[in-house]
Order: structure tokens, then sequence, then C-alpha cells
């Protein structure tokens, strides 16, 4: 069965954190609810039967039981008992992007901010178990105080990460313009781990940045996969194409994914006809996201520039044009996030499961989950790269280009 509501496949998620208090509404209406989906208190699933679901839980009461007559510290907390269930139903699921988050973590994780709110700039990966830095953004706190891709938040203020969603890290990074927060980081390389103070500031930033670069090419970087991506895309298309370039650069790297919608949109602008993405369920149907008729650049040769920090997608747009073979894609693996999640709202205001209701197939049925996209040229930037300010993976896309 597939639940309604907005779906998002955002696997590595634009941060808030880093952003605005105005960008966050943003982040908030990425997620997808599914009220539909919501079953009322003591509903037993169409395909259990009340006996068998007696049999089946009849270890879990005498556990209750057990807890309530022996546990030495009475009386025990029914509701975090209860919470401590639904988590542990989650958890058996041996999804990683499954999940519970209790009424107070739901709330943190959704909330809005009145007044000026800001973050310390970068854009992170929610998926692993700390928050961890995918990008910088330029000229952000973050960049100013050396945070680099891969380093991995372990603490907050003094707090320890191990064990809290990274969504729930990502909010306590929040906070007034001009305040600071003390990051604990742990960076691949570097044996112990260090204290990084950064100097929280208010950061805008659009969803699409473009310019042309010498060798008459169009390069045009999207960020994240948002409600005002397509416009902010076409309108950075147009100006290039006015240009008449050569050849064009799509940058997907370090981008966290997002809307379905938007993914099939963008997509679009570069293919001329056929298959996005297939979604398919967990009772074997799938559904096709054709190919939206209009697009700018379905003819402009074209590389798209991947990292392990491409995901979801950013993923289905680069595995469409390269199972189409419009371009060619040039970087390392991506992230490998090939499934789609719904958080749902439990009733009585008992927080919200986020659970993962499909996977996603490549134009060729390709699954990438755990797997991600292998790029037609390979080419890795290091940290080194990183702090020399140089680029090979974006060297390689203009030869390639300059070569056609």
């Amino acid at each position: 069965m597939k639940p309604n509501g907005k779906w998002i496949i955002t696997g590595i998620v634009l941060s808030v954190v880093l952003l605005a208090g105005a960008c966050a509404a943003g982040f908030m209406a990425g997620w997808a609810y599914a009220p539909a989906a919501k079953a009322s208190a003591g509903t037993l699933p169409t395909s259990t039967s009340s006996t068998d679901t007696q049999t089946l839980f009849k270890p879990f009461w005498e556990s209750w039981k057990i807890v309530h007559d022996y546990y030495v510290k009475q009386p025990v907390d029914d509701v975090k008992l209860m919470q401590g269930a639904i988590r542990g139903l989650m958890n058996a699921l041996g999804d990683k992007h499954s999940s519970y988050l209790d009424p107070i973590e739901y709330q943190d994780a959704t909330s809005t901010f009145s007044g000026e709110y800001g973050g310390i700039g970068a854009w992170v990966n929610t998926e692993g178990d700390y928050l961890t830095i995918a990008e910088p953004m330029a000229d952000s706190p973050a960049q100013k105080a050396g945070l680099l891709p891969g380093d991995q938040i372990i603490g907050i203020d003094g707090a320890d990460m191990t064990g809290v969603d990274p969504v729930l890290a990502r909010q306590k990074v929040l906070g007034k313009e001009g305040t600071t927060v003390l990051l604990k980081i742990q960076r691949k390389g570097v044996e112990q781990p260090f204290d990084v103070t950064v100097t929280r500031a208010i950061i805008k930033t659009p969803s699409v940045t473009s310019k042309m670069l010498e060798g008459n090419i169009g390069y045009v970087k999207v960020i994240n996969f948002g409600d005002k991506t397509t416009d902010e895309l076409r309108t950075a298309l147009k100006d290039l194409l006015k240009n008449k370039p050569v050849g064009l650069i799509l940058d997907l790297r370090n981008n966290p994914g997002g809307e379905l919608t938007t993914a099939v949109e963008v997509g679009s602008e570069f293919l001329n006809k056929g298959v996005v993405l297939y979604e398919e369920y967990g009772d074997g149907t799938r559904k096709a996201y054709d190919v939206k008729a209009g697009g700018l650049a379905t003819d402009i040769p074209l590389v798209v520039l991947v990292n392990q920090y491409s995901a979801s997608a950013s993923e289905v747009v680069a595995g469409a044009i390269q199972d189409d073979g419009r371009g060619i894609l040039v970087g390392v693996t991506t992230y490998g996030k090939g499934t789609v999640q719904n958080w749902i709202p439990l009733s009585d205001n008992q927080g919200a499961v986020r659970v993962t209701i499909a996977r996603w197939l490549t134009p060729k049925e390709r699954s990438i989950s755990e797997i991600g996209l292998t790029p037609d040229v390979k080419v890795d930037l290091t940290t080194e790269d990183i702090q020399a300010k140089i680029d090979p993976q974006l060297d390689k896309a203009v030869e390639i280009l300059k070569q056609k």
C-alpha cells in the first residue's frame, strides 16, 4: 500500500542548522507527512488476526508485567516504556532510514524559530552515526573556522552526541546570530578529537548558482532540491545559454537531495524523453516518473559532477542522465540513497515515525541503495586539494568538454 502525502527522497538532508530561520520552513515543507497512513490506537494490521496478534505479543505483555512487578525502581514510567518499545520496533527493521522521534524530539526537529536565528554555514550529512560536514559554504563561519568535508561533530557545547539522532544534533547547532557554538570534531587522519568554536551568523543561500568558465563553458551547481530549485535552475540555464556555450557542467557534488517532484523537474531540463526514475513499493507495484517536456538543456554537451555526498534526488538526476547516455559522470561513487521515506505523525502528539515506503530505480531499473552510482570517469578530490583550493574534478569536466 502506498501512503498518502508529500514525499521526500532526501538522504543527506539539507541542513537548516546552517541557515537562517527563514530557510527552516523550507526544510519542514520538504518532510513528507502522511496523516492518512496513521492507524487509530489499538487498530490491528489487516494482515494479522486478533488471535495471531495476541499470541505474537504474549511475551511482550509478560515482560511488561515482569517490569512492573519486579523492577527495583518503582513506579516505572509507562510512557517511556511505550516510547522505547516503538523505538525498538523501528530499530528492528534494520533500516537506518526508518526511526522514531518522541514528542520532544519531534518538536525540536520540526520547530520554526521566531526572530533572527542563524547557523554555521555548511551542508551536512545526517544519515550516519554523527552529524557530518559535507561542505562548508564559501566565506561562511564554518569555512572560516577551518571545518572540512567529512568532519564528524561528536560533541556540541560539551554534550556528547553519541547515540543522538543527527537530525536533532543539527538543531542544536542553531542559535542567535553572533552567539558561539563549541563543536567537538573527529577528523579522518587526526588521532584525537579537537574542539572548534564557531560564531553563528545569518546565512542565506540560493539552491542554484551558475557562471561561465574559461573556454566558453557553462557551469551550474544545484545545491539542493527544494520548492524554488526548478525556477532558479531555469533562470540560470537561460542566462548561461545566452552565451552559446560549447558545453555545460552540472555540479551535483555535496547535494543532499530533497523533493521527488523537484528531482523529476530538474532531470527533465537535461533529458528529451523517457523515464527519470521508477518508484517500487512493498507490494511489488511500480510508478514511472516520465520526463517533462520543455527542457532547456537537452542537446548541449553535458558533464555531471558527483561525489560521495551526492545523495537521493541528486542521484536520481545523475542516474537518469547516465542511463540515457545524455552526459558523462565525473567524480567518485555517490552516496547510495535509493529509498523514499515518509514522516508519519502518531496519534495524541506521541511523536512520529520515519518509515521507508518505497525504493527507487534508475531508468534502466538499477537499484543504487548502499551502492551508489559509479562515475564514468573517476577523479578524486582530496583534503589537500580542498585546502590548496584546487579542483581536479572540475578541471577534468572542463577538459572533457573542450575535447568534445
